[in-house]
């Protein structure tokens, strides 16, 4: 029989989880990112994940994330489509390569990366018409 203890820490895991989903769904519909830059952090750092179990949670969270960002933007004629299909072929040999890669990577040498990337996005989109 489970304890009542044990019922309340499940209920607020999954209340964790939800607003943890809720935010990174959020962000990435309304800035267009994957939502990885937000749920990774939260993964890691709130809900305990190891950095590599994050990273890979973050990349099987953006399947639905993005289908339903994806059709509600295509509906408004707001995609690209040569564009994205390009890019996410290229994207499709990235991801394989920078998993691969990061299986090597200790979790905190890990961690320092995101981070780091993480300031570098953060002051680039602070610097008005950068262009790289």
């Amino acid at each position: 029989m489970v304890s009542s203890a044990a019922r309340t820490k499940v209920r607020t895991d999954i209340i964790w989880y939800l607003v943890a989903g809720v935010s990174g769904g959020l962000l990435a519909g309304f800035l267009g990112i994957g939502g990885g830059i937000i749920l990774v952090p939260i993964m890691a750092g709130v809900l305990g994940l190891t950095q590599h179990k994050a990273h890979g949670t973050s990349l099987a969270i953006i399947i639905p994330t993005a289908t339903a960002g994806t059709i509600i933007y295509a509906l408004r004629e707001h995609i690209d489509w040569t564009l994205a299909i390009s890019i996410g072929a290229g994207s499709i040999i990235g991801a394989i390569i920078g998993a691969r890669m990061m299986i090597k990577i200790p979790s905190h040498r890990l961690r320092q990366i995101f981070g780091l990337y993480t300031i570098i996005v953060g002051i680039l989109l602070l610097i008005p018409d950068i262009r790289l």
